[in-house]
């Protein structure tokens, strides 16, 4: 039997998945929209011009507003829902639900104020135990675009993680799993606070050098934090960490970078946040500086971001501060 995947989100990565996941012939794919104007358009024209330009929808995506025709029967819930709207979205989408499916998170970031992971937003809202995280270094627009990507899968019930590693995997798009779900989850959110300042660093001309050691410092800072909250240090220095790392603080398509980009520039903070996109990082930096105080972990670089964005600190002064700190050991 087919196997019936409702996707809520229509932003670039739900539509870039609902597109991947519409490849298997034995797939049934609806994306649902969350704005009556977005899902009107994307019928019109059967492509997310705004996000995905130049990549069709296929007839095989059922496209809907009905959060309740989306999930009439589907195996499977896939999130892909900014973290700011999660849990609005969330309470939105409950009436839908008839019965206890698996979810899996497209999500990357940490709940203001809650300090909530997307798992643990989507747990509560849906009282549900099956849920799975999908992350890694895999910008929609590449992914929609059939280049080759990799990323993981992340679940407490591995046998929920390989079945969706079965059903997300093609020869373009390879699926690894990891039990580590906390350490996946921050990973993901994590790195969007670096990429803001590697994006500064770019935008300052700072060069190869200042941007390697800045993308080696933050992984340290990333590892701390993780395993502080109960995460595994090696899921750091795999795809949900480095992996994701390295594509958000050099591509062309990263929004953190950009906005990182952007402030070193000149521009102001309010201006460079307005967009059609949501730059995760942000709001992440908040979350992250905040529970950094209160557990007195060391993160000078995401503290540094924190700072430009919050308390109008010139990015040469972040940057300044970082290196003129005391010298020590590398650890």
């Amino acid at each position: 039997m087919p196997t019936t995947f409702a996707v809520f989100g229509s932003g670039g990565w739900g539509t870039a998945m609902a597109v991947l996941l519409a490849q298997n012939p034995e797939h049934r794919v609806r994306l649902w929209s969350a704005r009556e104007e977005s899902g009107r358009v994307l019928k019109e024209r059967r492509e997310n011009t705004r996000l995905l330009p130049g990549v069709s929808i296929p007839q095989a995506v059922h496209l809907t507003t009905d959060a309740r025709e989306a999930a009439d029967d589907a195996d499977v819930w896939v999130i892909a829902v900014p973290t700011a709207f999660l849990r609005e979205t969330a309470a939105r989408l409950q009436p839908a639900r008839s019965r206890d499916v698996p979810v899996i998170s497209l999500t990357k970031g940490i709940e203001a104020g809650t300090f909530h992971r997307p798992s643990e937003i989507l747990a509560d809202a849906f009282r549900t135990e099956s849920l799975a995280v999908l992350s890694g270094p895999s910008h929609a627009e590449e992914v929609a675009a059939g280049l080759p990507t990799s990323v993981v899968i992340a679940s407490a019930d591995m046998r929920l993680a390989v079945w969706a590693q079965q059903h997300f995997g093609t020869e373009r798009f390879r699926v690894y799993t990891n039990p580590d779900l906390i350490g996946v989850e921050l990973a993901g959110a994590l790195k969007n606070v670096i990429g803001i300042a590697a994006g500064a660093c770019d935008g300052l001309g700072f060069g190869d050098n200042a941007k390697a050691a800045l993308l080696t410092r933050g992984l340290v800072e990333m590892t701390r934090f993780g395993v502080a909250h109960g995460a595994e240090s090696a899921t750091f220095t795999g795809l949900a960490g480095i992996g994701d790392l390295i594509t958000t603080c050099f591509s062309r398509h990263g929004r953190n970078r950009r906005v990182g980009e952007r402030l070193a520039r000149g521009e102001s903070v309010a201006a460079v946040v307005t967009g059609p996109q949501v730059a995760e990082g942000v709001n992440t930096a908040k979350s992250v500086f905040e529970r950094t105080q209160r557990m007195g972990l060391d993160a000078p670089i995401m503290t540094g971001v924190y700072d430009v964005l919050y308390r109008g600190k010139p990015p040469t002064a972040a940057v300044q501060d970082l290196m003129s700190r005391q010298q020590r050991a590398e650890k």
